[in-house]
C-alpha cells in the first residue's frame, strides 16, 4: 500500500519521494556508484565536466548525503570543530574567519561545528571530549597559549588540529597565525611619524601567545623611537567594555596622558573612538588612533581612522586548507602558515 502524506496549504494528499540516494544519482547520471562518490566529494581525478554533471543531476534529484552512512563506511565523521569564545569573539572574527573555513571547505563534504570555548574554564575538557566520542575528524582553536595544554594532549593523541596562532613548544603543530609582532612595530611607528610621544595599547592576556608578540613588536618600536609605551594594568582584550573605558579614563586624569592609541582590534577601536568623543577629543587633531582592520565593519567608524589589514578571510581559508592536509597525514613541518600585515595604512572610509 502506497504511503501518503498530507501537504498543508495544498488541501490534497500526495506520494512521500523516497529519498534520494547515490544509486538513485549513479543511475540518473549514466555512471558508477563509485564514480558519483568521487565526483561529489570533488576528487580532482574525476573529469571536471563529469563532476558538473553528477552535481547537476544531485540537486536536481535533491540528493542530501547520509552523514550516518558514511561514518560506517569510512570511519570519518566529515565534521570539523572550530572552539570559539562566543562572549568576545564576535564581529570580525567569526564572520570572517568563518566564511572564509566555509570557503576552503567547499567542495570537500565537510561540515563545520562551533563549540563554545570559556576562557575561565577548563579549556582541555572540550577538546577531551571531541576526541573521546570522536565527534569531529578535526579541531581547530583559538587564542592558543605559549605552551598550551590542548595541543599537548592532541599531538600525543595523533588527532588532526590547527591552531591560530603559535605556541613555543619545539615539536612542530600545524597553524595559520597573523605576524602580530609586525602589526605592533608597524602601528607604533605610524603614530610616531604623527608625532606622538606618549602610545597607550590595550594588549591580550600575557598568557596568549598573540599577546607576547604584540607586546614585543610594541615595546620594541617604542624603544627604537625614545617614546613612552602605556600597557594599562587591570584590564585586556576579554574586558568588558565599560572597565576598559574607565581605565582609559584615568590615564587622562593624570598629567601624562596618552596621545596615541594601537587597537589591537575592531571592537577595541569602537571602544576608543567612544571613549575619545565622550570626553571631547578629536582623532586626526589633539589625538591619533591606529588600528587592525579585520572586516568592512571598520569602513564606518566616524570619525576615520587609519588602519593595517588582517585579512580574516584568507586566514580561514589558509586554515581549511591546513586542516585538510593534516587529516590525509601531510608532515605537519609543512603546515604552518605565517600571514604578514596586508599593505599600507588605509583611512577606514
Amino acid at each position: 500500500m502506497t504511503r501518503k502524506t498530507f501537504e498543508p496549504n495544498s488541501g490534497r494528499a500526495a506520494e512521500k519521494l523516497p529519498r534520494p540516494t547515490l544509486r538513485t544519482v549513479a543511475q540518473e547520471a549514466g555512471f558508477a556508484v563509485t564514480t558519483v562518490s568521487r565526483a561529489l566529494a570533488g576528487d580532482p581525478r574525476i573529469a571536471e565536466t563529469t563532476r558538473e554533471r553528477v552535481s547537476e543531476v544531485a540537486r536536481r534529484l535533491g540528493y542530501v548525503p547520509n552523514r550516518a552512512a558514511q561514518r560506517l563506511r569510512t570511519g570519518r565523521t566529515k565534521v570539523i570543530s572550530l572552539l570559539l569564545n562566543t562572549r568576545h569573539e564576535f564581529l570580525s572574527f567569526t564572520s570572517e574567519f568563518l566564511g572564509g573555513m566555509s570557503e576552503g571547505l567547499a567542495g570537500t563534504g565537510y561540515a563545520i561545528t562551533i563549540t563554545a570555548d570559556g576562557l575561565a574554564d577548563d579549556r582541555l575538557e572540550a577538546i577531551r571530549n571531541i576526541r573521546r566520542h570522536s565527534l569531529a575528524d578535526a579541531i581547530v582553536f583559538t587564542r592558543t597559549e605559549c605552551f598550551d595544554e590542548r595541543v599537548r594532549y592532541l599531538l600525543e593523541h595523533n588527532f588532526p588540529f590547527a591552531t591560530h596562532g603559535r605556541t613555543d613548544f619545539t615539536t612542530p603543530h600545524p597553524y595559520v597565525d597573523f605576524d602580530n609582532e609586525v602589526f605592533a612595530r608597524m602601528a607604533v611607528e605610524r603614530l610616531v611619524a604623527k608625532g606622538r610621544k606618549h602610545i597607550c595599547m590595550v594588549m591580550p592576556n600575557e598568557r596568549y601567545t598573540f599577546g607576547q608578540h604584540l607586546r614585543f613588536g610594541a615595546r620594541q618600536a617604542a624603544i627604537s623611537h625614545g617614546v613612552q609605551l602605556t600597557v594599562p594594568d587591570g584590564v585586556d582584550l576579554d574586558s568588558e567594555p565599560d572597565e576598559i573605558a574607565a581605565t582609559l579614563r584615568s590615564l587622562h586624569a593624570g598629567p601624562n596622558a596618552p596621545d596615541g592609541y594601537v587597537c589591537v582590534g575592531e571592537v577595541m577601536a569602537l571602544v576608543t573612538l567612544a571613549y575619545l568623543n565622550d570626553i571631547g577629543l578629536t582623532p586626526g587633531m589633539e589625538i591619533d588612533v591606529v588600528a587592525k582592520r579585520a572586516s568592512p565593519i571598520s569602513n564606518h567608524f566616524r570619525p576615520r581612522i587609519e588602519t593595517i589589514d588582517e585579512d580574516l578571510r584568507a586566514t580561514g581559508r589558509a586554515m581549511a586548507k591546513v586542516l585538510l592536509a593534516r587529516i590525509d597525514g601531510a608532515p605537519m613541518e609543512d603546515m604552518q602558515i605565517l600571514l604578514k600585515p596586508e599593505g599600507a595604512f588605509s583611512i577606514s572610509d
